[in-house]
């Protein structure tokens, strides 16, 4: 049986709106369910809410959307995407400082947070910001100063 991980948000972005924690599965690559990521939200409804953290492993999921979860709390899509885009860096063992990089990303106009000292989630609030940061980030990853992703694998 295999040890179900659950990653959480110690300090999400918009730690004061949210007044609720969901969680959603994150199938690894071979379709099973053997992590979750606990995600702050605010209630719009018994089933319904807004989005208040940057997703660490979701795809296709960003801050401010509204999803919808089943009678147990566990998300099951997305009702309404608020065209926030989702980027994710992954430091390891590249020589990118992770304090310059976040101070550029702000400097940009994107939103960050942390799981460990090792993996950024980082929210782009409009199509601007989004292509900023992508550019930025694209630059660093090609010079090997980084690994990113983008966090949508559909337009917002």
């Amino acid at each position: 049986m295999s040890e179900i991980h659950v990653a959480v948000h110690v300090k999400p972005v918009w730690r004061d709106r949210a007044n609720f924690l969901i969680e959603a599965r994150i199938p690894d690559s071979e379709g099973h369910h053997i992590q979750r990521e606990q995600l702050w939200v605010r209630q719009l409804e018994s089933q319904s809410f807004e989005l208040c953290c940057i997703p660490f492993h979701l795809n296709d999921v960003a801050l401010g959307d509204v999803v919808r979860t089943n009678e147990r709390f566990e998300m099951e899509g997305v009702v309404w995407r608020t065209g926030h885009a989702t980027y994710r860096v992954w430091f390891g063992d590249q020589p990118a400082s992770p304090t310059d990089v976040e101070a550029a990303v702000k400097a940009i106009g994107g939103a960050t947070e942390w799981s460990g000292s090792q993996l950024m989630a980082i929210d782009a609030p409009d199509s601007a910001v989004s292509q900023a940061i992508a550019d930025y980030l694209c630059a660093l990853q090609r010079d090997g100063q980084l690994e990113y992703e983008t966090g949508d694998t559909v337009p917002p």
